[in-house]
């Protein structure tokens, strides 16, 4: 039986025997239709791109927005290639070093090896942020204001 692409089966007639056989049957067997409403819109695409990420980060934002006080503890499985990647090509590129003093495009040369490092170090926990390099902007009234500039990855 061939069926057009992306549709399924009609409803088909069970074969199930009622529980009294011989008598009027107590329980009939009935047909069974196809799903209703919007059972086939998956949240989430199945594969991963810049929408699908961002369609999970949108649902974190959104619930952090609206409980101030909500704790999340568990967010590690979010962090993923497609994820770090797309947050490298969203930094600036010509954002100022930190203090290891990689810029954005020397952090781009073999880009595939390194993100695929810092997932892992992520994963198991070894990742540890480096320092922020800290400059001091003078302000009209003689005071500074204080400027972190953060490293691309460590």
């Amino acid at each position: 039986m061939t069926h057009e692409r992306g549709k399924s089966a009609s409803a088909v007639i069970a074969e199930k025997p009622t529980n009294a056989a011989g008598r009027p049957a107590a329980e009939p067997v009935e047909r069974r239709a196809g799903t209703k409403g919007n059972a086939d819109q998956q949240n989430a695409r199945r594969a991963q791109d810049r929408e699908s990420v961002s369609s999970a980060l949108d649902r974190i934002r959104q619930v952090a927005r609206l409980r101030k006080k909500e704790r999340f503890t568990s967010l590690f499985h979010h962090i993923n290639l497609s994820l770090l990647r797309m947050a490298f090509f969203a930094l600036k590129r010509d954002a100022a070093p930190g203090v290891d003093g990689l810029t954005w495009q020397d952090y781009e040369a073999d880009l595939e090896r390194k993100l695929e490092d810092l997932h892992a170090r992520v994963q198991r926990g070894a990742y540890r942020a480096l320092p922020s390099r800290r400059q001091y902007i003078p302000k009209s009234d003689g005071r500074q204001r204080p400027l972190a500039v953060a490293t691309v990855a460590a």
